[in-house]
């Protein structure tokens, strides 16, 4: 196991972030605009994220990077920006980290189907190559390939982030089939595992999808099928439309209340996805964390 990673989880469960995109869109970003362009045309709102989860005990925050891969920068006309973006992405986190907190970079996928030939391989391994090269240049300490739904993409984009030398943490969206235990694709948490796992990933989980409580079998079935770290990061809920926002029901209590149950399933990294903020943060510290290093 990397050094790193052994070294944050001597004290376990390491607590991560929480959304990024719906703090976002609490602090003015409009529907339709690119995120991760913010870190160039707002930085100091990105920074400003960043160290609000520092502040609540994050010890481990990500980038504002997630869709910053030059396929999706297409889309806004950023492709050709797609080194800058990543980089600036990296360097706001670790001004806020600072001393406090480990930075890991994040990548999220590409938003075009493999299967129905949307986008080549070649293509794709082009863009994450890229993308996780310019996180490092950023210094981030880690790459978290996150809310995968094919796994041939997830393969792609870890083997690029392995190729940094940096750990690397891969994690699909189980939220499909008759009990919501399978990818968009068809695959199961052990086969993931395994494809995820021979693609060079150190740390396997989830994200996105689902709530916390809905999550916490399939922490259970992911530790059972590896002895690797376990990295979870639920969704505040289900999102629902009210009065044409999107809003997530479960409060920073209730999600922190099934915290210690996804520890007991096996999770050593929980934080939380969309819906959650800082006082989610606060909250699974005040639940989970009894020695603070």
């Amino acid at each position: 196991m990397n050094s790193l990673l052994h070294s944050l989880l001597v004290h376990s469960p390491v607590i991560t972030d929480g959304a990024w995109g719906t703090q976002l869109q609490q602090k003015g970003l409009a529907s339709g605009q690119c995120p991760d362009a913010w870190n160039l045309t707002h930085p100091f709102v990105v920074e400003e994220i960043a160290r609000s989860y520092v502040k609540a005990g994050s010890r481990i925050i990500l980038t504002n990077t997630f869709g910053a891969n030059r396929i999706t920068l297409s889309r806004h006309g950023l492709a050709e920006q797609a080194n800058q973006i990543n980089r600036a992405g990296a360097m706001l986190s670790c001004k806020a980290a600072g001393e406090r907190a480990h930075v890991f970079g994040s990548i999220g996928p590409s938003g075009k189907l493999l299967l129905a030939e949307e986008v080549t391989e070649e293509e794709l391994r082009t863009a994450f190559t890229e993308q996780a090269a310019a996180l490092r240049e950023g210094s981030v300490q880690g790459i978290v390939i996150e809310t995968m739904s094919d796994l041939a993409e997830a393969r792609i984009a870890v083997r690029a982030a392995y190729g940094t030398g940096l750990p690397v943490v891969a994690c699909m969206v189980f939220d499909s089939g008759p009990d919501n235990d399978r990818t968009m694709m068809g695959n199961t948490p052990e086969e993931a595992v395994q494809e995820l796992t021979s693609a060079g990933a150190e740390v396997i989980g989830a994200n996105c999808g689902q709530g916390i409580e809905r999550y916490i079998p399939i922490c259970s079935r992911l530790h059972k099928a590896t002895p690797l770290p376990i990295w979870m990061k639920p969704n505040a809920g289900l999102p629902t439309l009210v009065e044409g926002r999107i809003t997530y029901s479960t409060t920073a209590e209730e999600f922190a209340g099934h915290a210690k149950s996804l520890k007991d399933a096996g999770a050593s990294f929980i934080g939380g996805c969309c819906g959650t903020g800082p006082e989610f943060i606060r909250a699974l510290v005040r639940t989970l964390v009894t020695d603070i290093p």
